[in-house]
């Protein structure tokens, strides 16, 4: 029986930013102010549930690691025994670590690189092996904008083990892009693309990239505002997520929000801007509230892409009941299929599972699909 080499390499801190309204982690700045803030690595742990898939796969195969928190920690506490390759320069992780060891696995002879990160840990991964071996992406990053990311962890998980088994029979190259974190963080959106990534082909466990907004559907995002500011109810607290069309609903009450950050309304006022996960739990603890989002385009994804400071916590406390979609019919078009929800919380993801309704215009909405 063949025996396939596997590699797999952790980003321990990517995601970090998140849930503390940091949008991203990639300098040693943004780091320890993640840490200041309370911030808490996830990588590790989202690691483990995709190893779990492949725990008693029948395919014979060798997991080659980075050591203890790039892979050898998360390998090890599934029942691996991992060989480790490599090793960490420094107290802390960095891309160049990132970059050397994928590139010693390459070397190694690996047949398939599975990672946890998110697009700076897939950029750092492009630059090192190019498409000589095929990835798969376990989403843990703060900002996901490529597309060699599986929807969940439990997806990366499954498509690893069809690799195995040999049901994951054909590629496709798929887009590593990134943005520029200062930008970011200054409400400036700028994607770039950096180069393609081998990913074994599966649509449905590997989200699509994200694609951009277009100035046709301004009409449509200026008539969602309307409409969600129509239906608002007093003493209600609105906890308005990032994006264009969901922009358009403060722009309606003349505010201008914070584009790629949380804001709250309460009585057609601001309450909030650019707000951390603990800052939301605070707002929302005894009130009647609900919360805003939009949908990513060409992904679908409602929660877990962008949006960490909404966590499971957030939601729950809400209440999923509570939970307001809003897209524009060409979007939903474009996505042509489930949206998805990738909390990091399986109870609260299944709250969010099922047939929503999605608000598309002025008196006009959409059942969809909602899928984990």
């Amino acid at each position: 029986m063949t025996e396939y080499r596997v590699g797999l390499i952790v980003n321990p801190i990517a995601g970090m930013g998140g849930r503390v309204g940091l949008k991203g982690t990639d300098s040693a700045e943004v780091k320890e102010r993640a840490r200041e803030l309370g911030a808490e690595q996830r990588s590790g742990d989202r690691a483990r549930v995709a190893l779990e898939a492949v725990v008693g796969c029948s395919a014979a195969f060798e997991l080659l690691t980075a050591p203890e928190p790039m892979g050898e920690a998360a390998a090890r506490s599934c029942g691996f025994s991992p060989t480790v390759i490599g090793s960490i320069d420094g107290p802390e992780t960095s891309a160049a670590d990132t970059r050397r060891i994928a590139e010693q696995l390459r070397d190694h002879g690996i047949d398939v690189l599975i990672f946890a990160g998110g697009d700076g840990t897939a950029r750092d991964i492009y630059t090192a092996i190019g498409e000589s071996v095929p990835a798969i992406g376990i989403p843990t990053g703060v900002k996901m904008y490529s597309g060699v990311f599986c929807t969940t962890p439990e997806a990366a998980g499954e498509l690893l083990q069809q690799y195995l088994m040999g049901e994951a029979d054909s590629e496709t190259v798929r887009e590593v892009m990134d943005i520029d974190e200062d930008a970011f963080r200054e409400d400036e959106l700028s994607a770039t693309l950096y180069g393609y990534l081998r990913v074994p082909s599966e649509r449905q466990l590997v989200q699509s990239p994200k694609s951009g907004s277009s100035s046709d559907r301004a009409t449509a995002k200026s008539l969602i505002g309307k409409e969600i500011v129509d239906q608002m109810q007093d003493d209600t607290l609105y906890i308005i997520g990032p994006g264009s069309t969901t922009a358009a609903i403060l722009h309606e009450l003349d505010t201008d929000p914070t584009l790629l950050g949380i804001d709250a309304v309460r009585n057609h006022k601001l309450v909030g801007t650019d707000l951390r996960e603990s800052e939301l739990l605070e707002l929302v603890d005894g009130k009647t509230a609900e919360i805003i989002v939009g949908v990513i385009g060409g992904q679908g994804f409602i929660f877990g892409r962008g949006n960490d400071q909404l966590s499971s916590r957030v939601i729950d406390t809400v209440g999923a009941e509570n939970v307001t979609v809003v897209a524009s019919e060409p979007k939903l078009r474009e996505i042509d299929g489930p949206l998805w929800v990738d909390t990091g919380d399986a109870q609260v993801d299944s709250t969010l599972t099922g047939y929503t309704r999605v608000v598309t215009g002025r008196g006009k909405h959409s059942v969809v699909k909602v899928t984990r």
